[in-house]
């Protein structure tokens, strides 16, 4: 099922101020993020080893829940705060930076977390190209 992001953002009556395409990137990439970082902790709960898995959950819901809030707030345009999201996006990208960082030392004995990693690196890098285009 295609992602209903853009759709709803072509949809909004009033202007935009950010780049409708990124904009729609980073939600979408937020959203994955979340969900893969959900998952992930879960995942990690249910190994054998899972004491030793205790900072990767710890960082996969601090992450998951960044992640969540950013996308939402992202979501919503009347009465626009760039100097919010702008934080929001910079704490996010920071949180998918230590949360990639952190799976992607279990990447060689746990699947889930090697896919955590990637998912957390493609939206720091969604993270940054919109803060990019911001003024």
């Amino acid at each position: 099922m295609p992602s209903t992001t853009m759709p709803m953002l072509q949809t909004y009556p009033k202007s935009i101020n950010l780049d409708r395409a990124k904009l729609a990137a980073a939600i979408d990439s937020l959203n994955d993020c979340a969900q893969a970082c959900t998952a992930c902790a879960d995942a990690c709960l249910s190994e054998d080893m899972v004491a030793e898995l205790t900072k990767c959950i710890r960082t996969d819901l601090d992450c998951a829940d960044i992640c969540t809030t950013t996308a939402r707030v992202l979501s919503r345009h009347t009465g626009y705060d760039a100097n919010i999201s702008r934080s929001l996006l910079e704490a996010c990208a920071t949180a998918c930076k230590a949360c990639g960082d952190e799976c992607a030392a279990h990447a060689d004995k746990h699947e889930h977390c090697r896919v955590c990693a990637e998912a957390c690196r493609a939206c720091e890098r969604a993270c940054r190209d919109l803060l990019a285009t911001m003024s």
